[in-house]
């Protein structure tokens, strides 16, 4: 079983050479694999299924490929992609997993999740956390025009912005009680996320001891997680201007 896992791509008009350099990666790695997981962010904004941007359609005709090819794909929702529904997921042959996932592999239990619900420091983020998962407010957006909902993502992104920049680090990392606390609920050796931008492979003290590997975010580098018979093994390489070979260096763990 050969399986990629990737996060925080925050594909977007403005970056053209992240959709290029995902395509290429759907393309020569994750096409040869057997399952490829999407763990959330791999959008800027998703305002709905409805209003698909345009400039995505070879990242979509790329995953449909994938997927056609024989590949399962899983996508989690992100803090910034939680409205992609079921029609983009049959459009491109993909299956949505909830926000906390459990899969088995060759070395236990592996735990998969976004990573944004284990930032408990964070209070304010977690209240907006809570009101943007919420199916009725949810709806609620989706029933609005496209230009409405296209403001509304252009506030939120200022806002998320903003309040970022004026919080600590540490604030807006993982909360190691958090962490503890869902590996020994889960009793998994595992845990993969994102959201944190804060690449590396840590192992954990919580009593079941345990790996946490966090993927990063894709800008100056894109980076992948490998998971097969022999191990996990977490990849970067640098975004190339145009269609070239991946030039992968593995990140040393903790």
């Amino acid at each position: 079983m050969l399986r990629y896992f990737v996060a925080d791509l925050h594909l977007d008009s403005k970056r053209p050479d992240i959709i290029r350099a995902f395509v290429h990666f759907l393309n020569e790695k994750a096409a040869h694999g057997n399952e490829l997981y999407l763990l959330g962010d791999i959008f800027e904004a998703w305002i709905g299924d409805d209003a698909a941007p345009d400039f995505l359609q070879p990242v979509y005709d790329a995953l449909t490929c994938v997927s056609q090819s024989g590949v399962k794909i899983y996508f989690q929702h992100g803090n910034r992609d939680f409205l992609v529904g079921q029609a983009f997921m049959d459009r491109i042959g993909a299956e949505l997993m909830p926000e906390c996932q459990v899969i088995e592999s060759a070395h236990g239990k592996t735990l998969l999740l976004h990573g944004d619900q284990l930032c408990l420091d964070d209070v304010d983020y977690q209240a907006f956390r809570k009101q943007v998962r919420n199916p009725e407010w949810q709806a609620a957006i989706l029933s609005k025009s496209v230009p409405e909902r296209l403001e509304l993502a252009r506030q939120l992104r200022q806002a998320s912005q903003e309040q970022t920049a004026q919080k600590a680090v540490d604030i807006t990392d993982v909360s190691p009680a958090a962490v503890s606390q869902t590996l020994e609920q889960e009793a998994a050796p595992l845990m993969i996320h994102g959201h944190t931008h804060r690449p590396k492979i840590h192992t954990e003290q919580s009593k079941t001891g345990g790996v946490r590997i966090v993927l990063g975010d894709w800008d100056t580098h894109g980076w992948y997680l490998e998971q097969d018979q022999k191990g996990s093994r977490l990849y970067a390489f640098k975004l190339p201007d145009g269609p070239a070979e991946l030039q992968d260096y593995l990140a040393a763990p903790d």
